[in-house]
């Protein structure tokens, strides 16, 4: 394994399966965490940890109120940022964020995006005047391959939780008056998924690969599709090129693993809902 890595895989691939016991078409265990029981984001307004094998996510959602944006009054915003601190693995070190961090966190703004799981105009309070930013603050805790999957379910079920309060603007003051004790949910319009798959020689597609199944692999891509089957992003950054029929059978296998994800976050958000 440490001499020859790639045959070594290659040994168990021929067998379709690989060295952690895995099928080829086999995720990980999946766990999710929301809200309260994490008792280390009190100060968010909405958080949650995913746990995809090894791989270890949190994200935070920050609500805070701002002027729109002059081109933009009726809308307000959402600012996504993945962090990869030097504690999740060997590879990341401390100081401003690598190459890495950065792709992935542009990889999420245009999840967030193109899947329309949140109308930007929806978070406006009053035209011109008011709006919500909403900070997503996603940071690795322990890397094992496969960031993107973990990082848009941890910010999915994270903006699942958030509670905002209610927020109008005295006409005679001009200034905004907050109500803490009335809270309503963020509105979730679409419910994204990510898929990754590795290729291994260029012809072999396995899903969920760990972090060593990525550094072997001789390429990778990610699907991310919602609720209807509809396809929001593929994301695919170099590496070999994929067949029409490889590609669509990767979102055939993102579209069966969006409703397990599904599922399971809607388990748990109906175990933290109070009767």
């Amino acid at each position: 394994r440490t001499v020859e890595p790639l045959e070594y895989y290659r040994r168990f691939l021929k067998e379709n399966c690989r060295p952690d016991g895995r099928e080829l078409g086999e995720f990980r265990t999946t766990t999710v965490n929301i809200g309260k029981c994490l008792c280390s984001i009190t100060t968010a307004d909405g958080s949650a940890l995913v746990k995809l094998g090894n791989t270890t996510v949190i994200c935070g959602v920050k609500a805070e109120l701002a002027a729109p944006a002059v081109d933009s009054a009726d809308k307000g915003y959402i600012v996504p940022n993945v962090e990869l601190p030097s504690l999740c693995a060997e590879r990341f070190r401390s100081g401003p964020p690598g190459e890495e961090a950065q792709a992935a966190s542009q990889f999420i703004a245009d999840v967030i995006e193109n899947s329309q799981m949140i109308v930007k105009e929806d978070l406006c309070i009053a035209n011109g005047k008011l709006a919500w930013v909403l900070y997503c603050d996603i940071i690795c805790l322990d890397y094992d391959g496969n960031l993107l999957d973990a990082s848009v379910f941890a910010l999915l079920a994270a903006l699942k939780n958030v509670q905002l309060p209610s927020v109008t603007i005295n006409e005679e003051t001009g200034l905004s008056e907050v109500n803490l004790k009335q809270k309503n949910p963020l509105i979730i319009r679409k419910h994204p998924v990510a898929t990754s798959f590795a290729v291994f020689d260029d012809t072999l597609l396995i899903v969920d690969p760990t972090a060593e199944e990525e550094d072997l692999a001789t390429g990778t891509v990610t699907i991310v599709t919602d609720e209807e089957g509809r396809l929001c992003s593929v994301h695919k950054p170099g590496g070999s090129p994929l067949t029409g029929a490889k590609l669509q059978d990767c979102i055939t296998r993102a579209i069966t693993r969006h409703k397990e994800v599904k599922k399971l976050i809607d388990k748990v958000i109906k175990s933290i809902t109070p009767k």
